[in-house]
């Protein structure tokens, strides 16, 4: 899986200037269709691009609890599908099937 990196820690984190926020989207959106991230890793990277930390991000933008960010960042819990929306709404990202990245279908 893809590796988050280029970010702040946790206790400074800082917003990234606009320029490298729109990398990092255009980072995130292409590991998100190539397969390379869990829900997880995306939800991270998604709140590391705002410069936010758990807590706030959970509170402010998501409108859920920091423990239900906590449990989805690290692949763990069983979030609503609800939730799901709330976590991709930020990044324009919908919750949906998709076909993984290595499936051929053409038979």
């Amino acid at each position: 899986m893809a590796e988050v990196t280029g970010f702040q820690s946790e206790d400074s984190m800082k917003k990234l200037p606009p320029e490298q926020v729109k990398e990092e989207k255009e980072r995130l959106y292409n590991d998100i269709r190539a397969g390379r991230l869990t829900i997880g890793q995306a939800t991270v990277r998604m709140r590391k691009i705002v410069g936010m930390t758990q807590k706030d991000y959970a509170e402010k933008i998501l409108k859920i609890y920091p423990r239900v960010l906590m449990e989805i960042e690290k692949d763990r819990g069983n979030p609503t599908v609800e939730t799901l929306k709330k976590v991709g709404r930020p990044f324009g990202l919908q919750v949906g099937f998709v076909v993984p990245p290595e499936k051929n279908w053409a038979r």
